[in-house]
């Protein structure tokens, strides 16, 4: 069987390894034709997945079209802000009973569309029954490691949701079905906004007793957006609410909780950005985020916190204080 995987970043190239090894030609899309061209000659990632041997099935291409070609199953995972417009060179090329997973993460500006109803948008309404998004607590290294790691895969047609089970599945990655697909795509989305509020407060050498209270009530932030968009409230107890959030919040290999730490020791965004080589989607998701919050009229705290320090300019430490400060009210209320 053949796939394509549509964006060459680590998680990307953890998936299409992971399709390989299950017997698929995976064939890989970059956009960059000079990390297409390394990975060939290198039989690795060695910009975004170094030290990772690629399975012989993986094949690394710039050329969208012959990615895919006669393509049994497509993943999506290309940054949330270049999904439109890598998603509409694509279109030409997708045909209606090949699922298409989105494993990308986040919430688009403007729009303030989930991933897969930005593909909603772009595709003719005959491929919609097949998307499907893959969610949950997955560092891409660990699962190119082959360490147990468990998901969770939504979409509208349980076919294609069960379809994907059996496919991804395997002896060290597991994979949970829900028809819940905006609960898991906001709760993969919004936990990374909550992550760089984790990592601030790391920062500024606050201690455990933080990280807890910031992990829960950001879920409950998350909670309270994803059920006034219709999610299921049980969704974001499971690995696509609680457990995506407590690994990006507590995790050494999470960007986002990396770059709240470095605003938290003093330094400036600007400079953290530039020092990355791949994308912290809670920094683009704190300004969607704060939007859809704020049309959906929704209380988030924490959220708009994060929010007004990267676009405003607001002390990470007076953002601190401004949280704790709120009059009180009940737990739940």
């Amino acid at each position: 069987m053949r796939c394509a995987v549509i964006g060459a970043g680590s998680w990307g190239t953890a998936l299409a390894n992971h399709l390989a090894q299950r017997g698929f030609e995976a064939r890989l899309w970059s956009h960059e034709a000079e990390t297409a061209a390394a990975m060939l000659a290198q039989h690795e990632n060695r910009r975004f997945l170094p030290g990772i041997p690629l399975d012989r099935g993986v094949h690394p291409t710039p050329d969208l079209g012959w990615s895919l070609e006669g393509a049994e199953l497509v993943v999506v995972v290309v940054p949330s802000h270049a999904l439109r417009e890598v998603v509409t060179k694509a279109a030409p090329y997708l045909h209606p009973g090949v699922p298409i997973v989105v494993a990308s993460k986040g919430i688009e500006v403007g729009t303030l569309f989930t991933m897969t109803e930005v593909l909603e948008d772009v595709l003719p309404a005959a491929l919609h029954p097949y998307i499907a998004a893959l969610s949950g607590p997955s560092f891409a290294l660990e699962v190119a490691q082959k360490l147990p790691t468990a998901v969770t895969v939504a979409a509208h047609w349980e076919r294609i949701a069960k379809q994907v089970q059996t496919w991804f599945g395997s002896s060290y990655f597991r994979l949970y079905t829900s028809p819940d697909v905006v609960g898991v795509e906001l709760g993969g989305a919004v936990k990374n906004v909550i992550a760089i509020g984790a990592g601030i407060a790391e920062g500024l050498g606050f201690g455990s007793n933080s990280r807890a209270a910031l992990v829960t009530r950001g879920l409950l932030e998350i909670s309270r957006l994803a059920v006034k968009k219709g999610a299921n409230p049980l969704t974001l107890s499971g690995l696509s609410g609680m457990g995506d959030l407590v690994l990006t919040c507590t995790g050494d290999l999470s960007r986002n909780r990396q770059v709240g730490l470095e605003l938290g020791r003093g330094k400036k965004l600007e400079d953290i950005l530039a020092s990355m080589s791949m994308v912290a989607e809670g920094v683009i998701n704190a300004r969607s985020v704060h939007d859809l919050a704020q049309k959906l009229k929704v209380e988030m705290p924490i959220c708009e916190s994060v929010y007004r320090v990267l676009y405003e300019g607001l002390p990470v430490r007076e953002c601190v204080t401004q949280l704790m400060s709120r009059d009180p009210k009940p737990e739940l209320g």
